[in-house]
């Protein structure tokens, strides 16, 4: 039976709105359907128009790497783009979903089919996600991918040098080439908006598994068009989803590729399939773990103690917090995250109790914090063993204070009050750390009884520039004065930051502008609120082991 026009027409609208022919140059030769709708301008105006003014200015570079891409008797897209919304008032917002087909022996001119879709916001910067809203995206792709039978792949490019040629192009031309490269990965990712920026001269995007690594590598330099003397040579390596893996499995395959790809970059061995980056990631963290134990039962960690202030009056020492360090790594976050999630905090949480005890007994006059995990102080054996302990210490009685983080939620929070009370019973004071970080913080304070509450560093380290925030942390010292319990803020950095939480009424202050964590409680030396400078001040400084 031969096709008529009208079926072949049928066909098309029944998966497009507009259907559009483009020649090699871009501009609109035919146009079909609801141009009005979608671009603001009936189908005929629509006709000799570059098609690029009707593509959202944040994604015209995308199109146009799209097309560039086509090879004759090629396909690309679906691919979401926003609409600009010329010729009509009222369509900013619109988006469209737009597939290309480049038929042979056809001049150069591209089929387009779009469909209505909402506008998607850019990812990011150039529309890339970062590495953190990717993994979350990747995720839901891989699961739906899987439930419609489409082969999806994590692809990982390394291009090195290329930021090195964009700095030495100068500004301008240089935030061309960015946005040129993050056009081209985005090009030939899934949607369109499935690619990610990993750092310098890295990316990662989901495909479908349709080309080798090398075909890819030839198409990513061929659009992205270098000069050969700058030596740029894209390196792709791609990692097919395999087997099929829980939601929570299949991120953590996902983060084990990534973190090898950052790593060593092209060099790299991947794993087949994210299959086997799951496996991989499993024997991983159990060496980690092991090692881990060991270095907990062998005490080889160091404690560092920052000064804590008190503000009545002129700066003067409180006390100092001590803060766990694992040799030469950095913030010491993860291995404390590991320990809790593999049941290892508590013995760690006591390890580092028996060297905070050992400091206070050779310095009679020291007055230490130590940080207890909320998993710690939800357990009755740990709880019962540190009060035997404390009891067996009778002379730090007044000189240990157990902040309590949030960094693990606490279950079950009348159990957690009655076993703080029997650390205050042995002279012990309470302090509620990370005070506004999570979603717990409120409930923390109006079931547990403590004596001090530590405002989180993120709501302080900008205060001098946040009229709103300093608002809120008047009510905070408020709410907490009522209650009977002391106020400390973490990460005062600068002399302005200081003015604003005494005004609010702040009982004590931690952070750069009082001084760095050191291997031995150093002498704290007086700062006073009107100090102009902050020797060895860094800005955005975390000091705690969450």
């Amino acid at each position: 039976m031969a096709l008529t026009h009208k079926a072949l027409l049928g066909f098309a609208f029944a998966s497009a709105d507009l259907l559009i022919e483009t020649t090699a140059e871009g501009r609109i030769s035919m146009a079909l359907g609801a141009g009005e709708a979608l671009a603001g301008s009936k189908d005929r105006a629509l006709e000799g128009a570059d098609l690029s003014e009707f593509i959202a200015a944040d994604d015209r570079e995308l199109v146009q790497m799209v097309f560039k891409g086509l090879g004759e008797g090629m396909r690309a897209g679906p691919i979401n783009v926003r609409l600009s919304g010329v010729g009509s008032a009222g369509h900013e917002d619109r988006g469209a979903c737009l597939s290309a087909f480049r038929l042979p022996q056809n001049d150069g001119a591209v089929s387009c089919v779009m469909t209505r879709a909402a506008a998607t916001r850019a990812a990011g910067p150039n529309g890339l996600h970062d590495r953190a809203s990717f993994e979350a995206a990747a995720v839901n792709i891989l699961e739906h991918a899987r439930a419609r039978g489409q082969k999806i792949e994590l692809a990982m490019v390394d291009v090195p040098g290329f930021e090195a040629a964009a700095r030495q192009a100068g500004e301008a031309e240089g935030a061309e080439l960015r946005a040129r490269l993050a056009a081209v990965i985005r090009s030939q990712s899934y949607g369109g908006g499935a690619a990610a920026g990993l750092g310098e001269d890295r990316y990662a995007l989901l495909r479908e598994g349709r080309e080798t690594p090398q075909e890819l590598s030839h198409r990513i330099a061929r659009l992205l068009d270098l000069d050969p003397a700058l030596g740029v040579a894209p390196v792709v390596q791609q990692v097919s989803a395999g087997a099929e893996l829980a939601p929570d499995h299949l991120l953590r395959a996902l983060r084990y590729t990534m973190d090898g790809f950052l790593r060593d970059g092209g060099a790299n061995t991947a794993p087949a399939d994210l299959g086997q980056a799951f496996e991989r990631s499993v024997a991983q963290t159990m060496a980690q773990v092991s090692a881990l134990g060991k270095r907990v039962e062998a005490r080889d960690f160091a404690l560092f103690f920052q000064p804590v202030v008190s503000l009545k009056g002129s700066a003067s020492l409180h006390h100092y917090e001590a803060l766990i360090r694992f040799g030469d790594q950095g913030a010491p976050f993860p291995m404390i995250r590991m320990a809790e999630e593999m049941d290892l905090v508590c013995a760690l949480d006591s390890a580092v109790v028996d060297k905070a005890l050992e400091h206070l007994t050779r310095s009679p006059d020291l007055i230490l914090a130590v940080n207890l995990s909320g998993r710690s102080i939800g357990n009755p054996i740990f709880v019962t063993e540190l009060a035997r302990r404390l009891a067996a210490h009778p002379e730090v009685k007044g000189r240990l204070m157990f902040e309590l983080t949030e960094s693990a939620a606490v279950g079950d929070l009348a159990q957690a009050d009655r076993h703080l009370q029997s650390l205050r019973v042995l002279g012990c004071e309470i302090c509620l750390d990370d005070f506004g970080a999570g979603a717990s913080s409120l409930a923390y304070l109006q079931h547990l009884n403590v004596d001090v509450v530590k405002f989180d560093g993120a709501f302080i380290r900008d205060l001098e520039h946040d009229s709103r925030g300093a608002a809120f942390i008047s009510q905070l010292v408020r709410m907490c004065a009522e209650l009977k319990v002391e106020t400390l803020a973490e990460m005062v950095e600068t002399p302005l930051v200081e003015q604003v939480i005494r005004k609010a009424g702040v009982d004590m202050a931690q952070g750069w502008l009082y001084g760095a964590a050191a291997r031995e409680p150093a002498p704290f030396p007086p700062v006073s609120a009107g100090a102009t400078t902050a020797p060895g001040r860094r800005r955005g400084a975390v000091e705690g082991w969450g």
